[in-house]
């Protein structure tokens, strides 16, 4: 009995491993092929580049927020699991716009070369539409918008707001700014222009502060089959951008 009650109170002497943010943990999840370890502070990654999830810098303001983000940032909002009303999300709530870029820049990237090198070209909704896009293999991306476009092609109603797609692959930067765009990734798609509002048309600007009127023409049903695979939509951001899907796991 001495030597169980020392071996259980050994056990519980043993250092516990602190639980991983939740943050870390949606980013394992998200991308298991480019993470391989974590702690409570850092990611690394499979070629040994570690990252850390806290800067240690506090009360960013939004725009620096935009501008010089850490990993733990970018989940600085929640994404809205229900969909926008009229009004809109409350001031610069913009779940998955504030984006860690090297973190990304590692997985898809780092030069427009590096990018194209894994880009394919899939056909957009073939039975209904059959535009050409390019799109990264990274990470299954050509995969999933096979998928959301075979189950898109099901659901001619909607083929409106589908046709004619802005664009997916364009390495650039964002405008009004020097940040880099997702599309540069090819792990994006814009639908349908015409169908779309932006915030920057809307307000004639590029300020981050102006005060903005929440638009959209994109119906609840095309939302859906793009989170169901994995894409969240930047009408549920308060600056918001009603054409843009964009892959980002971590968020769903």
């Amino acid at each position: 009995m001495p030597i169980l009650f020392l071996l259980i109170s050994l056990i519980w002497a043993l250092p516990t491993q602190p639980e991983l943010p939740t943050g870390i943990q949606r980013l394992q999840k998200a991308y298991p092929d480019f993470i391989v370890k974590a702690d409570a502070n850092s990611i690394t990654l499979k070629d040994g580049t570690v990252f850390s999830y806290d800067d240690g810098k506090k009360n960013k303001s939004f725009q620096e927020l935009l501008d010089n983000p850490d990993l733990e940032d970018q989940f600085r909002y929640n994404y809205p699991s229900q969909f926008p009303g009229k009004d809109g999300l409350p001031v610069n709530n913009d779940p998955g716009r504030i984006r860690f870029m090297p973190f990304y820049m590692k997985m898809y990237g780092n030069t427009q070369e590096e990018v194209r090198a894994n880009l394919r070209e899939i056909v957009w909704l073939p039975k209904t539409i059959g535009s050409k896009i390019l799109v990264t293999k990274v990470n299954g991306v050509d995969k999933k918008l096979e998928s959301i476009s075979a189950e898109l092609d099901k659901l001619p109603g909607l083929k409106q707001y589908l046709e004619n797609p802005g664009g997916t692959f364009l390495w650039r930067v964002i405008k009004g700014t020097n940040r880099l765009s997702m599309h540069s990734f090819g792990m994006t798609i814009d639908i349908n222009v015409k169908y779309s509002h932006y915030w920057q048309w809307d307000c004639k600007c590029t300020n981050e502060d102006a005060k903005l009127g929440y638009k959209n023409s994109i119906p609840k049903q095309v939302v859906d089959v793009f989170e169901k695979h994995g894409f969240i939509w930047g009408g549920k951001w308060y600056h918001y951008d009603s054409m843009h899907f964009e892959y980002r796991p971590e968020f769903l």
